[in-house]
C-alpha cells in the first residue's frame, strides 16, 4: 500500500474512532441523565405546586392561594370518554399507536422552521409532556424539538399510554393561571371535569393551542367556532353522535354568560371570606418574603376567623349596604326633582332672556338623559355583541363606555366595612372590607381606609377627662350654641344634630345622646395634650410623627375630624372591654409547611411582645375602663343605640338551664359632617365590633335620614345578637377597688333631696369623685315661695306683674334675661360661674 494512501487511511480511522467515542460518550451521558432522572423523579406527584390553604379558628377550610400553577390532579379513570377523545382529536389522533413521535409530524415541524412558516404543531401528546417537563416550550428551535423527542422516547419506555395521558391532562396549561383539566373545568364551568359534557370538553381541548385566543370569556367567537370544529371531527371519527354534539353545543352557548370577564384563576377561586383572605395574604407575603412561595409551597395557615360569625357579618352587611344605597338613590332623586321643579325654570328664563346657551337647561337635560341611556342600556349590549362577533373596534368603544360608567358609580356608591375582635385574645373573627370583593374592588376599608370616626371618637378623650377628675358621669354641662376659639384665633361653632339644644345635661347624657357642644367643652377642659395622648394610646399609635399628623390641635378634633381605620377604632374600644389592657388584633395564629412543621407563630410572637410591654400593657386603669364602659352601656339603654337594640333587650336570651339573661352591651354611634359617614362601634365582654358605611370619595352625603343610629346601628345590633347566641352570661370586668357608685339627682348630678321630683339615676365614679353635696336645684316649693316673698317685702322692691297678655318685667335688674328664672335650671352655669364645666362640690 502506498504511503500516501496508508496515511489517509490512518487519518480516517482516527477520526472515525474519535467520532464513535464522542457519540458514545454523549449517548452514555444522556442515558445516565435519563436513568438518574427516572430514578429520582415521580412524574405523578405534584409537590412543586401545592396551593396554600387557609383554615378558620375551628379548622374549617376558608380558601386556597395559588398563582401560576393551580393544579387539581384527577385520575384518567374518572374522566368521561368524550373528554379524553376531545383532546386526542385536537392534539394527537394517533396517540395510542405511535411510540412517542410521528415522522410526519416531526418532518412538518422541521420543514416549517426551515422555511419560516407555521405549518401546525408537530409534537405528539408525549412530546408536549416531555417538553413541559424538560424543555423550554417558548424556544421554537430544532434543538428544542430534539430534546422533546429524546425525552418522549424515555417516557414511552417507562409509562403506559394511559399514564402518559393522565400526566398530560393534569400538567398542561389550560388557561390564565390554570393547569390541568380539573382546575380548568372548575375555572370555566364551575364544576369538576368529571361532569363535562361534549361541548365543554371541546372548549377545554382547544385551550392547549392558545389559552388567550380561545378563552371563551375573552374571545367567545373564536372559542365557539373552534370548539364546533372539534365536535364535528369527533362525530366524523365516531366518538360521539351528531345529536349529542349538537345538543351539548346548543346547551352550552345558549346559556353562555357573555358579560363575565376573563380573570386570573386566583380571583375565580372559591373563598368563604375573601376580604379576610386578602388581608391574611398580604401579611403572609411580608412574613415569607425571600423564603417560601405562598402560592406553590403547600402551606397550611391557621387563622383567627370564625366562619359562623363571618357568614352572619356577610348577610347583615350585604343587606345594610343595599339599603343604604337604595336610600341614597331615593334622596338624590328627590333633591334633583325639587331642583328641577323650583330652580330649573328660573335658570332657563335667565338663559333665554340673555341668550346664555350654557343655561339652556332643557338641552343639557336631554343630553344628560341620552348619555345616561347609552351608558346603562346601549353600552352593555354593544359590549356583548363585540364579544359574540369578535368586533375589536366595537369592543374598544364599549370598553370606553364601561370605564366611564365605573368612574361615575364610584362617586355615588355607598360602601361599608366591618371588623370583629375577640376581646380575650385579639382574634379577628370577622372582617368585611367593602361591598363585593373583586379585581376592581380590593381596598380593604376595614384595615386600609383612613376615615373620620365622627362621634365614635368621643369616648377616647372622655376617658382622659375622667382620669383628670375634672369630669364625672354626673358633671353638669350646659348645651347651647357656643363659639370656641382655636389657638390661631379662628372661631369654631359646632352644631348639634338637627340644630337641637338641650340646656343643662349631665355628662353621661351628653355622651349617650351624642351632643356636640358639651363634648367640645369636655375637650376644652381636659386639654389637647391629655386628650391626644389618651386617644393615641387607645388607637395603638406610638410614633410621635404619626401622632402629630393624625391629631390636629383644633376643636373640631372633639367631633372626630381625623383619619383612622375601623380596625384601629375596634381596638380602642376593646381596651375598655378588657378592663383597660392592650389588645393586639391578630389574623394568623400559626403556619405549617407541607410536612406539617410549624414555621411561623404570629400569635406566640404577639404574646411575647405583650409580655415585654410590662406595665405599658395597661393602657387605662381598670377603674377608668369600668367608668367608660358604664357610660357607653347607657348609650345602649337610653342613648342613640336604644332604638336598634330595644334598650338592650334585643340581647336577651335563655340559657340551657332555662334562666333568662341579657348579655351586657356598650357602644357609641357616630355621624360625620354632612352625613358623609355612619358608624357604630360597640362591645360585649366577649367581642368588639366596628361598622362603617360611607363613600370612598369625599363630598357625598348619605342623607339626613342615614346616621350612625339609623344606618349602621341596626346592622351592629342584629349581628351582635346573633354571634352571642348560646354564649353564657358574662359581666364586664369590675375592679376590686377604686370605684364608687352613687344615686344622684337626674337633673343636677348631686345627692338627691326629697324635692328632686325629676327622678334619680345611679352613676359610677372613680372613688373620691362622687358628689357629697345635696341638690341645689330642687327645693321645697312652699319654702321657695316664702323666701321670695320675704326677699321682696324686706327689700322694698316692687314687682311688675305681667298683664293679661302675659307681658311684663322681671323682678329687679339682676334677673336672668335668657331663661326667665334663676339658678342652673334657667340655663346658666351653677353659682353664676362663667365656666365650661361646673363640677359638683367634693
Amino acid at each position: 500500500m502506498p504511503a500516501k494512501t496508508h496515511g489517509r487511511f490512518r487519518t480516517l480511522l482516527v477520526v472515525s474512532i474519535a467520532w464513535v467515542v464522542l457519540v458514545g460518550a454523549g449517548l452514555g451521558a444522556a442515558l445516565g441523565q435519563t436513568v438518574n432522572t427516572i430514578r429520582n423523579e415521580n412524574f405523578t406527584e405534584f409537590t412543586a405546586a401545592l396551593p396554600t390553604k387557609l383554615y378558620d379558628v375551628k379548622g374549617r377550610l376558608i380558601t386556597e392561594f395559588y398563582a401560576e400553577e393551580k393544579r387539581s390532579p384527577v385520575s384518567i379513570k374518572e374522566l368521561p370518554p368524550h373528554l379524553i377523545n376531545a383532546f386526542i382529536t385536537r392534539e394527537d389522533q394517533s396517540f395510542y399507536s405511535h411510540r412517542g413521535f410521528t415522522f410526519k409530524g416531526l418532518a412538518r415541524a422541521i420543514f416549517g422552521k426551515i422555511i419560516g412558516r407555521d405549518l401546525g404543531g408537530g409534537s405528539t401528546i408525549t412530546q408536549q409532556l416531555a417538553g413541559t417537563l424538560y424543555a423550554d416550550r417558548r424556544d421554537y428551535s430544532i434543538k428544542r424539538k430534539l430534546v422533546e423527542l429524546w425525552w418522549a422516547l424515555q417516557l414511552e419506555r417507562r409509562y403506559t399510554k394511559d399514564e402518559i395521558l393522565e400526566m398530560y391532562l393534569n400538567r398542561m396549561v389550560m388557561g390564565s393561571g390554570v393547569y390541568g383539566v380539573e382546575a380548568a373545568s372548575n375555572y370555566f364551568f364551575g364544576h369538576s371535569a368529571k361532569d363535562c359534557n361534549s361541548a365543554e370538553s371541546a372548549i377545554l381541548a382547544i385551550q392547549l393551542a392558545s389559552p388567550r385566543k380561545y378563552d371563551p370569556y375573552r374571545n367567545p367567537a373564536n372559542a365557539r367556532a373552534r370548539s364546533k370544529d372539534i365536535l364535528e371531527q369527533m362525530v366524523s371519527h365516531g366518538m360521539i353522535s351528531k345529536e349529542e354534539a349538537e345538543s351539548s353545543f346548543s346547551t352550552f352557548w345558549d346559556s353562555f354568560d357573555y358579560t363575565r370577564v376573563s380573570a386570573s384563576a386566583y380571583y375565580m377561586r372559591e373563598d368563604k371570606a375573601p376580604w379576610f383572605s386578602e388581608y391574611v395574604r398580604r401579611q403572609l407575603e411580608d412574613m415569607l418574603y425571600g423564603s417560601l412561595d405562598l402560592y406553590s409551597d403547600g402551606l397550611s395557615v391557621y387563622t383567627t376567623l370564625d366562619l359562623d360569625q363571618q357568614e352572619a357579618a356577610d348577610a347583615y352587611m350585604k343587606r345594610g349596604i343595599e339599603k343604604a344605597n337604595a336610600s341614597f338613590r331615593n334622596v338624590s332623586k328627590q333633591k334633583f326633582a325639587y331642583a328641577d321643579s323650583v330652580y330649573t325654570p328660573i335658570v332657563e328664563l335667565l338663559g333665554l332672556t340673555f341668550n346664555l346657551s350654557p343655561l339652556f337647561v332643557s338641552t343639557s337635560k336631554n343630553e344628560a338623559q341620552a348619555y345616561s341611556y347609552y351608558k346603562t342600556k346601549l353600552n352593555p349590549t354593544l359590549d356583548a355583541l363585540s364579544l359574540m362577533f369578535g368586533m375589536s373596534d366595537l369592543k374598544s368603544l364599549a370598553n370606553a363606555g364601561t370605564a366611564k360608567l365605573k368612574t361615575d358609580l364610584e362617586k355615588s356608591i355607598v360602601e361599608g366595612a366591618l371588623v370583629t375582635i375577640d376581646n380575650s385574645n385579639g382574634y379577628i373573627t370577622a372582617l368585611i372590607g367593602g361591598s363585593d370583593y373583586s379585581m376592581a374592588n380590593q381596598l380593604i376599608r376595614a384595615t386600609q381606609s383612613k376615615i373620620m370616626p365622627g362621634s365614635t371618637f368621643k369616648p377616647l378623650y372622655y376617658s382622659a377627662a375622667i382620669d383628670s377628675q375634672k369630669l364625672t358621669e354626673g358633671t353638669l354641662i350646659y348645651d347651647s350654641p357656643t363659639v370656641f376659639y382655636n389657638q390661631d384665633g379662628t372661631p369654631y361653632m359646632p352644631m348639634n344634630f338637627k340644630g337641637e339644644w338641650k340646656g343643662s345635661v349631665l355628662a353621661w347624657q351628653a355622651l349617650a345622646k351624642s351632643m356636640n357642644v358639651p363634648s367640645v367643652k369636655v375637650l376644652q377642659t381636659v386639654g389637647f395634650d391629655a386628650a391626644i395622648e389618651r386617644a393615641a394610646a387607645l388607637l395603638g399609635i406610638t410614633d410621635r410623627n404619626e401622632i402629630k399628623k393624625t391629631f390636629p390641635r383644633v376643636y373640631p378634633l372633639a367631633l372626630g375630624v381625623i383619619g383612622v381605620t375601623p380596625l384601629q377604632m375596634a381596638r380602642a374600644y376593646s381596651v375598655f372591654a378588657t378592663g383597660g389592657r392592650a389588645v393586639t388584633p391578630l389574623a394568623i395564629r400559626y403556619v405549617e409547611d407541607r410536612n406539617g412543621d410549624v414555621i411561623l407563630e404570629p400569635e406566640k410572637d404577639a404574646l411575647e411582645a405583650q409580655k415585654g410591654m410590662g406595665s405599658k400593657m395597661q393602657i387605662v386603669s381598670p377603674q377608668n375602663a369600668y367608668v367608660m364602659t358604664d357610660m357607653m352601656k347607657r348609650v345602649v339603654s337610653s342613648g342613640t343605640l336604644a332604638g336598634s337594640t330595644q334598650s338592650g333587650s334585643l340581647f336577651k336570651q335563655t340559657g340551657p338551664d332555662g334562666v333568662s339573661y341579657t348579655m351586657p352591651m356598650a357602644g357609641k354611634t357616630g355621624t360625620t359632617q354632612n352625613w358623609a359617614d355612619a358608624w357604630t362601634i360597640g362591645f360585649s365582654p366577649y367581642y368588639t365590633t366596628a361598622i362603617w358605611l360611607g363613600f370612598d370619595r369625599a363630598g357625598n352625603t348619605l342623607g339626613t335620614e342615614q346616621t350612625g343610629a339609623t344606618a349602621a346601628a341596626p346592622i351592629w345590633s342584629n349581628y351582635m345578637r346573633d354571634i352571642h347566641k348560646g354564649l353564657p352570661y358574662k359581666a364586664f370586668p369590675k375592679p376590686q377597688g377604686g370605684i364608687a357608685s352613687a344615686t344622684v339627682c337626674a337633673t343636677s348630678g348631686l345627692l338627691p333631696t326629697p324635692y328632686c321630683d325629676e327622678g334619680t339615676v345611679n352613676l359610677v365614679y372613680l372613688d373620691g369623685t362622687q358628689p357629697v353635696k345635696s341638690c341645689d336645684i330642687h327645693k321645697d316649693k312652699s319654702l321657695e315661695a316664702q323666701e321670695l316673698l320675704n326677699k321682696l317685702t324686706g327689700s322694698g322692691s316692687t314687682v311688675d306683674l305681667p298683664d293679661v297678655e302675659g307681658q311684663g318685667q322681671s323682678a329687679g335688674q339682676g334677673s336672668n334675661q335668657g331663661g326667665g328664672g334663676s339658678g342652673p335650671s334657667s340655663g346658666q352655669p351653677r353659682d353664676g360661674l362663667d365656666s365650661t364645666i361646673t363640677m359638683p362640690d367634693l
